[in-house]
């Protein structure tokens, strides 16, 4: 029962995998570059597509977010990925953020059972989602970006802007949680 992080070349991809040990979530940080067969061969039970410096970068995370009907996680830029691959579009953000930020959550189900009505987190982007893929909700905004989190309506393929990796979002952890419980569930309902 395993999550691969999935290695998008960002800053903080080693630190979510390491967030997860911390958790005792049992993870694996792997390269973008595997290929389908290669991620199969693995049986990850979810997936988390981390951050990274630009799409061009992304390697094959775009293939995953299409082919693999298992829980996913995109963060900053596997947000960004996420949106893109569903008909989205992402561009350079008015007011790039480096900074604590309070987000206002809309649905505190699954993702972010136990956090609302408002949670602070850690922002760290100059590009964001502008239009949003019509198979998405938004789960929370903030006065600096309007979609800090979706959720697809069908799927549990979920995108958060913000960093729950880093001490500067408090409550991080409980997201990382969360997503693990969304995939135990998903997990014993297909035994």
């Amino acid at each position: 029962m395993t999550i691969l992080v999935i290695n998008n070349k960002g800053q903080y991809n080693h630190r979510i995998q390491r967030s997860l040990q911390y958790l005792k979530i049992p993870s694996q940080l792997v390269p973008n570059t595997l290929s389908i067969e290669e991620i199969e061969a693995k049986n990850p039970t979810g997936i988390i597509l981390g951050g990274g410096p630009s799409i061009k970068g992304a390697g094959n995370s775009e293939k995953y977010i299409m082919h693999f009907d298992i829980p996913i996680l995109g963060i900053c830029l596997g947000h960004q990925l996420i949106a893109k691959t569903y008909g989205g579009k992402v561009s350079t953000s008015e007011t790039e953020s480096y900074a604590q930020v309070k987000i206002n959550i809309n649905n505190d189900e699954n993702l972010f059972k136990s956090l609302a009505p408002k949670m602070t987190v850690w922002s760290s982007h100059k590009d964001e989602v502008k239009t949003m893929p019509k198979e998405f909700t938004i789960l929370s905004s903030s006065n600096l970006c309007d979609v800090e989190s979706f959720k697809h309506k069908d799927k549990d393929v979920y995108g958060i802007q913000f960093h729950p990796e880093v001490h500067h979002t408090p409550k991080g952890s409980v997201i990382f949680e969360n997503f693990y419980n969304i995939c135990k569930e998903r997990c014993n309902n297909d035994w």
